[in-house]
């Protein structure tokens, strides 16, 4: 359940598990249900991940919305998977306390049903197992009260290897394999046959207990005028067990035409099939888990003069955490004390250890490295880092891609054509040879082999993996429709200043004119900036502070800025100085001595600024040049070189004159570049450029790049950039880092590439297994293998995106 904090906060979306769905006809029947509830702008139901995505039309009361919700899925046969949560609660002191804190649960989205016990001091709580407990703790606090989680509970109870699946197939394989043996023993030209009282009695716990979810799903679909893959495997089944009972009955024990072994084997492949899907659909979903066992269940926390270990769910804002070396850090925060390497890489896909001190944020989930870090928490919950991170990978494996929702209409269409080919078979078998049980038996193998699960998980299960695979590499994709974009991207438009550079200036250069010693024109230039935020002024005193430079003397006094121009001071009965090339015309100051150094620092992108002496009586006198460049990104170069090998044309958008971009663009190999731009500009040049039907992705990361990135076909946002960049973007790099570009373009590619694969086996499946099964080419059994093979296939070959290498 995507939730925020806030209780009283509609989210933009509902994130319902569903139980129950076994095929791409039942998505589409879930779809069709929740799209007709008052409130709902859109749905997006997905097999591989069980579970719909509904947005929500403004004004929509979310929890009632969960309710309907939930009330339409069981009328359809389908259901919302939840837990029960015990909360022990402090603070009450009357049932108006109980009223209100059962109110603010009430109001969590994802909470079903929510009742406090003022007896016991307990609250006890129906929600979505998605759920965070968290949110629910979080909620009472900001009521004004105070919980914690029952002893026993913390942990999401794991299912035993009977629910998971293992148990029901194992206990099949037992039954049916003496109803198999014989079917072997031809193999070897034994002829035995076991006798059908025998048979009568494995094959029916088989039909009717193991398989009674066939029966279930089924009957809820009929009443539901659908049909799905249930109803298939239950018509199926029943067709060739009914036609062995009437022979048992009319021919008894020792009649050749019986097919109790047809029905259990099938029943006994198709859960064989789900149990492996189930498995592959867990390894799919292995990024989601793994970044959520990134944070630990306990945390040190120093309260007053005690030292804690609490459950992570006892945490707030402003604790002071103590994490020692080798240790998860437990939430987001600030380091207060000490200085370490923090390994951060299941979070940003950073390979090194990052340095960590004083004032510098931490992330939860990182690994604390070398030495003892005192933090503050600062997010918790749903606003902490891990958690907006497993957010974006959970919507953007939430959502269908246009290629999906024509496999949906497909789909929405299979089961009425299967069941009609299925009758036909049967009639023209029947007519053809008068061989009814023949006829029979091939309309049943009509009814087996086509199942549509292949179709419903073809496209999601790939998304799934690309998705998850991308966040593990540092690049978080908001939704399905930006990695599906991404591949077809033919020109990268970069943000120049923090993007392909570092965006902190340097001193490049500082030329003294003659009879002046740089340090002395360091000293006045350093002393002109003292107290001013700029970046370049901060440049010049560190530079000064880092040669050890001592402040002019006398001290510089009257201290003002020329705007647009520069900054002036007196010194002595003089006046110093510093500032632009026009500022120093208008001054008079004769700037030819340095002017070809100055030059060759342009020539090389550098920003030029002139430090000059006026004296009453005097010419004014230049002192010395500056020269200001911002470095590179050491990984420019190698992403421009990884986009070249892409075939993807790149161009760079900055606001910076034209020799500084032009110097840039030709260190790194850009193929275009624009400069002196200003942010409508760059959204301008990018709409341009898709104008002419290219596909255009823009990477920035700075707030006057959000015009250009939500102007772009795909928005690409560096992860240390401004948080109006990222929601601007349908893709955000995690680090400071512009190869990840190269590297989310090529998982895009891979990631289609495998839907695209998987369709077209999904759809040859079907297309070369009807006809073959209606032709009688086909045994009820290898229908069922078949079936079986074809979504653990599908969803393996998803699987392999996991060794897409990086560019």
């Amino acid at each position: 359940m995507t939730a925020n904090t806030h209780t009283s906060a509609i989210p933009p979306e509902l994130n319902l598990p569903i139980e129950g769905m076994s095929c791409a006809s039942c998505v589409k029947r879930v779809e069709k249900r929740l799209q007709a509830l008052p409130g709902v702008a859109g749905v997006d139901v997905l097999l591989s991940t069980a579970s719909a995505r509904l947005q929500l039309a403004e004004g929509a009361d979310a929890a009632a919305l969960l309710q309907a919700s939930a009330a339409t899925l069981k009328q359809g046969g389908y259901g919302l998977r939840q837990r029960a949560w015990r909360l022990h609660l402090a603070g009450l002191s009357s049932a108006s306390c109980a009223t209100r804190v059962e109110k603010t649960l009430s109001q969590v989205p994802g909470v079903l049903h929510a009742q406090v016990l003022l007896a016991s001091d307990q609250a006890h709580v129906q929600a979505l197992d998605t759920l965070e407990p968290l949110v629910l703790l979080q909620a009472v606090r900001q009521a004004g009260y105070q919980a914690t989680l029952e002893e026993g509970q913390r942990t999401q109870a794991q299912p035993s290897a009977w629910h998971s699946g293992s148990g029901p197939t194992l206990l099949a394989a037992a039954l049916t394999l003496p109803l198999a043996l014989p079917m072997l023993a031809l193999l070897w030209g034994q002829h035995w046959m076991l006798n059908g009282w025998w048979q009568l009695a494995l094959a029916t716990p088989v039909q009717f207990v193991l398989g009674a979810r066939f029966y279930r799903a089924g009957w809820a679909a009929l009443k539901d005028r659908s049909g799905n893959m249930d109803l298939l495997v239950a018509l199926g089944t029943s067709a060739a067990y009914g036609l062995s009972v009437f022979e048992l009955l009319r021919q008894g024990p020792h009649s050749m035409a019986l097919y109790f072994e047809s029905s259990a084997v099938v029943i006994t492949l198709v859960l064989l099939g789900k149990w492996l899907e189930a498995r592959a659909k867990r390894q799919t979903l292995g990024a989601i888990d793994a970044l959520k066992a990134l944070r630990p269940s306990t945390a040190r926390v120093r309260r007053g003069e005690q030292e804690l270990e609490l459950p992570i769910e006892a945490l707030q804002l402003g604790d002071e955490l103590i994490v020692r070396p080798g240790e998860r850090i437990a939430a987001d925060a600030v380091v207060l004390q000490g200085c370490s390497q923090v390994d951060e890489s299941m979070i940003s896909g950073e390979s090194l250890p990052v340095t960590r001190g004083v004032g510098e944020p931490v992330v939860g989930g990182a690994v604390n490295g070398e030495a003892v870090l005192h933090l503050r928490v600062t997010a918790l919950g749903a606003e902490s880092t891990l958690a907006r991170i497993v957010r974006l990978v959970e919507s953007a494996q939430a959502a269908k891609p246009p290629i999906q929702r024509v496999v949906d209409r497909v789909s929405a269409v299979f089961v009425p054509v299967v069941l009609a080919l299925a009758l036909a078979t049967l009639l023209g078998w029947g007519w053809f040879d008068g061989n009814w049980e023949r006829a029979l038996i091939h309309a049943v193998a009509v009814l087996v082999i086509a199942c549509p699960c292949a179709l419903g998980l073809a496209t999601p299960a790939a998304i799934m993996v690309g998705t998850g695979v991308a966040a593990q590499r540092g690049v978080l994709i908001k939704d399905a429709s930006a990695l599906e974009l991404a591949r077809r991207v033919q020109c990268v438009a970069f943000d120049k200043t923090g993007t392909l550079t570092e965006g902190r200036p340097r001193l490049a250069a500082l030329v003294a004119a003659h009879n002046v010693t740089p340090d002395m024109a360091l000293a006045l230039a350093a002393a002109l900036q003292a107290g001013s935020d700029h970046p370049l002024a901060r440049t010049v005193r560190e530079h000064a502070k880092t040669h050890a430079i001592a402040l002019p003397t006398p001290t510089l006094t009257a201290l003002s800025t020329e705007a647009g121009r520069g900054v002036r001071a007196q010194h002595g009965t003089a006046q110093v100085v510093l500032g632009s090339t026009r500022w120093m015309q208008e001054l008079g100051v004769p700037m030819q001595a340095l002017h070809a150094q100055a030059e060759d620092q342009r020539t090389q992108g550098h920003a030029v600024s002139w430090l000059a002496r006026l004296s009453p009586g005097e010419p004014p006198q230049l002192l010395a040049l500056l020269a200001f460049g911002d470095t590179l990104r050491p990984q420019a170069a190698q992403a421009i070189a990884a986009l070249h090998a892409l075939g993807v044309r790149t161009v760079m958008l900055s606001g910076d004159h034209a020799q500084a971009a032009s110097a840039v663009a030709r260190q790194l190999g850009l193929d275009d570049f624009r400069a002196e731009l200003l942010p409508q500009d760059k959204a301008r040049i990018v709409t341009e450029l898709r104008a002419q039907g290219t596909v255009v992705a823009m990477v920035g990361d700075g707030i006057n790049d959000a015009p250009a990135l939500a102007a772009a076909d795909v928005g690409m946002a560096m992860g240390g950039g401004t948080d109006v960049a990222m929601q601007s973007a349908g893709i955000t790099l995690m680090r400071s880092d512009p190869r990840l570009v190269a590297t989310a373009i090529a998982l895009s590619r891979a990631t289609v590439r495998k839907i695209h694969q998987n369709l077209f086996w999904a759809f040859v499946y079907n297309l070369l297994g009807l006809p073959a099964a209606a032709l009688g080419l086909l045994s009820p059994v290898i229908a069922g293998a078949a079936m079986a093979a074809s979504s653990v296939s599908v969803l393996s070959n998803a699987l392999l995106l996991k060794r897409q290498r990086d560019r």
